[in-house]
C-alpha cells in the first residue's frame, strides 16, 4: 500500500507525471511516513538517553556543550546514513546554542519560548492579505476568514512568552480594516451616511468624506475612528483580538 501511495504521481497543472523517488513536496503522506521511518531514530535517542522533540523530520536535540552536540550529530548522522539509509542536509543541521536555533517556528532565550522572527513576518504578511483593499469580497466574509487564521495562529505560536507587539498589532488590523471600509462606501454619500448610522459628527463626516487625502491617512482620523469603533468592530462585527487571545491563552479564568 505504501509502495502504491509514492508510485501514484502528482498533478502539474492538469496533467499527472510519476514520482520516481521520494515523497511529493507538501503532501500529506510526508507527515505519516517521516514517523514511520524515524521511529528507529526516537527509540536510538531515548536508549542513549538523550533530551529531544520531534515533529516529522524536523528534530531538536539539547546536550551540555558544543563539542557533544558535535560528537552526537557526527554519530546520528551515520546511523540515519546506514541503519535508515536517509541523507542529511547539511545545510539545515546545525550545532549551536540554542538561542541560535530555530524549530517549528520558535526560538529559545534560556528557559523562554519566543516565536521566531520569520514566523511573526509570515504572520504580518498573511494579515496584510487578508486586510488588502484590492480583495474584492464581502466585509463579513473577509473577517470570518481572519478570525480563523487568528485563532488558529495564536493557538500554535500562542505558546510563545512573548507579548509586547501584539496590542500595536491589534490597532493596525483595526485600521487596516477601517480602511478597507473607506474604499469599499466609495462615494462621498456614501461614506456620510454610514459614518451618521454608526454616531459620527454631521460636520466631521463631511469633512472627512470630502477629503482629498488617501484611505489610509483617513482610517485614523476623528471621524472613522468615533464611527468604526473599537467597540462596534469586536463586538458587531465580531473580530477578535489577537492580544485578547494571547491573554486567555497564558491566563485563562
Amino acid at each position: 500500500m505504501i509502495g502504491k501511495y509514492l508510485r501514484a504521481g502528482v498533478l502539474v497543472g492538469e496533467s499527472l507525471q510519476p514520482t520516481a523517488t521520494g515523497v511529493p513536496q507538501g503532501s500529506p503522506l510526508s507527515p505519516l511516513l517521516s514517523n514511520v521511518m524515524l521511529d528507529d531514530l526516537d527509540k536510538e535517542l531515548a536508549r542513549r538517553g538523550h533530551r529531544f522533540a520531534r515533529y516529522c523530520d524536523d528534530f531538536l536535540l539539547v546536550v551540555t556543550s558544543q563539542r557533544a552536540g558535535a560528537r552526537v550529530k557526527a554519530s546520528l548522522t551515520r546511523f540515519l546514513q546506514q541503519h535508515l539509509t536517509l541523507e542529511i542536509t547539511e545545510s539545515k543541521s546545525t550545532v549551536g546554542p540554542t538561542k541560535e536555533g530555530v524549530f517549528l517556528g520558535f526560538t529559545f532565550q534560556g528557559t523562554r519560548i519566543y516565536w521566531s522572527p520569520e514566523a511573526f513576518q509570515d504572520f504580518r504578511h498573511r494579515l496584510r492579505k487578508l486586510t488588502g483593499r484590492s480583495w474584492g469580497v464581502s466585509m463579513a466574509y473577509r473577517i470570518r476568514n481572519l478570525n480563523e487564521y487568528l485563532r488558529g495562529w495564536v493557538q500554535y505560536f500562542g505558546l510563545s512568552q512573548y507579548y509586547r507587539p501584539l496590542p500595536e498589532l491589534d490597532a493596525w488590523l483595526r485600521r487596516r480594516l477601517r480602511l478597507c471600509f473607506w474604499k469599499q462606501w466609495r462615494s462621498v454619500r456614501t461614506k456620510v451616511r454610514e459614518l451618521l448610522k454608526l454616531g459620527t459628527a454631521k460636520k466631521t463626516a463631511l469633512l472627512t468624506a470630502l477629503s482629498r487625502k488617501g484611505p489610509w491617512h483617513l482610517s485614523r482620523t476623528l471621524a472613522t475612528q468615533t464611527g468604526m469603533t473599537n467597540q462596534w468592530l469586536s463586538e458587531s462585527l465580531g473580530l477578535v483580538s489577537i492580544r485578547a487571545l494571547w491573554i486567555a491563552l497564558h491566563y485563562p479564568p
